[in-house]
């Protein structure tokens, strides 16, 4: 007679049996598992490292061309700018380094350069547009009208082209007291850096960082835009020029490139922080002289690398 006992060892061993099949059924499947999973990690792994090699070759690349454009430069611009008169408006984010490499290409190319002027973060900030627009008004000389336009970009575009650019006939636009008291205020309120005795100029390059970043970038960026646009008419020509990223969206490039008024006066380029983008910079303002302009660069919504020869 089969006792209850026998019934409890049997099914004991039926699940013992089951637990022992699962246990050493999955480490089966495991083992297989973990060496797919480790072939493609070091298929994976080969793959990133070849990518690396490439992007290092090709930065090597990118560095060589760029030491020979910049060893060329002088002599690709040379007399382009002769008894041409340059001043540069920087922008908060713009990279001292350009400044200085784009000032002694500008003299390479026989300009001169009258002085540089800073816009701060306040010129661009959102929430000091009702002042600046006001400040504007106030300090605007005599006997000369701002844009009818109502954004701070084109107003403070409108004075400052005023006071640092010279008229078609090469005459100043405002006395050099009026542009000292302008600049003055400008700078008290916190919106502007201006260099000791900067003088008015024919042709001014306003240059820029990247892609604005933070609160409020496309307004930022489009403050810019308007700013540049607005003094590229009222000298005889004016290029905006910026690093890697002011062509998107949230750059003042990128603004500019969308909107066909501004690009049908303002000549814009998109790689000043590469010596070949310097020298297109001072190519592009000598186009500008000749009442032509053009979006070039090395971003997708360039038309060109440089101005035809």
């Amino acid at each position: 007679m089969i006792s209850l006992r026998y019934h409890i060892v049997s099914i004991t061993a039926v699940f013992l049996a089951l637990a022992v099949g699962v246990v050493l059924g999955s480490t089966a499947i495991s083992g297989r598992l973990l060496s797919g999973l480790s072939n493609e990690k070091n298929t994976l792994g080969q793959q990133v490292s070849d990518l690396q090699t490439e992007r290092n070759a090709l930065n090597a690349k990118l560095a060589e061309a760029d030491r020979f454009a910049g060893s060329v430069g002088p002599l690709a611009v040379k007399d382009r700018l002769t008894d041409r008169t340059v001043v540069i408006v920087t922008t908060a984010d713009a990279r001292p380094t350009d400044r200085d490499a784009l000032t002694q290409l500008l003299k390479a190319a026989g300009a001169t350069v009258t002085g540089e002027l800073q816009l701060t973060d306040a010129f661009t900030d959102p929430n000091k547009a009702d002042q600046l627009r006001d400040l504007v008004a106030r300090l605007q000389p005599a006997g000369t009208q701002l844009p009818t336009a109502s954004d701070p970009g084109t107003r403070a575009g409108g004075l400052l082209g005023t006071l640092l650019l010279l008229n078609k006939d090469n005459q100043p636009q405002a006395s050099a007291d009026e542009a000292a008291s302008a600049l003055a205020g400008l700078a008290n309120s916190g919106f502007v850096r201006a260099t000791q005795g900067v003088k008015a100029a024919q042709l001014a390059v306003v240059l820029t960082g990247g892609s604005a970043t933070g609160d409020a970038a496309g307004d930022r960026a489009a403050t810019v835009a308007r700013f540049a646009t607005q003094l590229d008419r009222s000298g005889a020509g004016t290029v905006l020029a910026g690093a890697d990223g002011a062509a998107s969206g949230t750059g003042a490039i990128g603004v500019v490139r969308a909107d066909t008024a501004s690009t049908s006066v303002l000549s814009t380029v998109d790689n000043i922080d590469s010596a070949a983008g310097r020298v297109v910079t001072v190519l592009a303002l000598r186009e500008q002289l000749e009442g032509r302009s053009g979006r070039y660069g090395v971003a997708g919504n360039a038309e060109a690398p440089s101005p035809a020869a």
